[in-house]
């Protein structure tokens, strides 16, 4: 008897601290998501108002400050990124437009799971359709009429440093709110013939401005490629390796994209590739960048980085796209930038 009194205070024991731990995780992240949405000294002045996809000069952004505003899509003026930022009712994870149409990734915590989607934005950011995503946000598109979307989300894993991660990127052509569920369904031409394998995943669209061509990365033999697209044809072509999230220039000769600078690690550097003769040229920024760069104009492109000290917030930084200069600091506190 007595040994069973024993075990029976052991195991009410080990409850009881089971459940005190488990409740000190759950206030510390409260009181970090807390601290998060509290605006600190010197942080940006922010007010809601009105923003529009149709608007021009301006740079659309998922706000990162902390604050009430903390991940809704602002903008500034595009000649004066330091200016007070108007911020709108829309959050997302994730967010990019062009030519008045938007997308909005939104990943909400649940009580099981998260949930996630994929938010269809007209010129006023009204919600046209949602789509349910299969995995968490990672990277979102829309081509330069507008009349393309594409975004990609991680289906296992978190991100790319992931030991295992499968990634699926969807395409919707939103004139016809037709869909393209995966592009894994597209067929491979790799280094001149046909291909197929079980391990094929892509990610990181971007779109001509043809409505037909894109490019983006296929990764498949632990080899990641850059690939040109037909949406007519359903096929992908690959064109080097090592290139990952790549970014169209508007004038359309190049992509600037990150390369995986050791093996097997989550160390990438920004470079620029043109696409008539396949040669790199590195850009000044030497942080590791994993994010799918923007350009600003034909001379400028834009990316994340983490911010220093705050989990979960990036900055937007700049750099020249032909490799000379310097990085410098665009944006405080933001994330998906998108030149109106």
């Amino acid at each position: 008897m007595t040994s069973l009194r024993r075990r029976l205070l052991i195991l009410v024991t080990g409850v009881l601290l089971l459940a005190g731990l488990a409740t000190g995780v759950v206030l510390h992240a409260a009181d970090r998501a807390d601290r998060a949405n509290r605006p600190q000294p010197g942080d940006p002045v922010i007010s809601t108002g009105k923003l529009t996809l149709d608007q021009k000069s301006r740079l659309a952004f998922v706000n990162a400050a902390a604050g009430p505003h903390r991940t809704a899509v602002a903008s500034v003026p595009s000649t004066d990124p330091g200016a007070g930022r108007t911020a709108s009712d829309l959050k997302c994870a994730r967010f990019y437009a062009a030519a008045g149409t938007g997308i909005c990734l939104q990943s909400v915590p649940g009580v099981l799971k998260q949930s996630n989607r994929a938010l269809i934005l007209d010129a006023d950011l009204r919600t046209l359709r949602t789509y349910p995503l299969a995995g968490a946000p990672s990277r979102a598109r829309v081509s330069p009429s507008g009349r393309f979307v594409a975004w990609t989300v991680f289906v296992s894993g978190e991100s790319y440093a992931s030991a295992f991660f499968s990634t699926r990127t969807t395409v919707l052509d939103t004139r016809a709110m037709k869909l393209t569920p995966s592009l894994e369904t597209f067929s491979i031409v790799l280094d001149g013939r046909p291909y197929r394998a079980s391990d094929v995943n892509f990610w990181g669209v971007t779109f001509a401005s043809d409505d037909d061509t894109f490019y983006a990365t296929l990764n498949t033999g632990n080899k990641t490629y850059l690939v040109r697209g037909s949406l007519s044809a359903r096929k992908v072509t690959t064109m080097t390796e090592n290139v990952e999230c790549p970014s169209l220039s508007p004038d359309e000769t190049r992509v600037a994209f990150k390369k995986r600078v050791l093996s097997r690690t989550s160390l990438w550097h920004e470079y620029v590739l043109d696409l008539s003769t396949l040669k790199e040229t590195a850009l000044a920024e030497r942080h590791s960048v994993d994010d799918q760069a923007t350009w600003l104009d034909n001379n400028t492109v834009a990316y994340a980085l983490p911010t220093n000290g705050e989990i979960g917030s990036s900055d937007l930084w700049t750099v020249p796209a032909n490799g000379t200069g310097s990085p410098r600091l665009l944006i405080p506190g933001a994330s998906s930038p998108a030149p109106l």
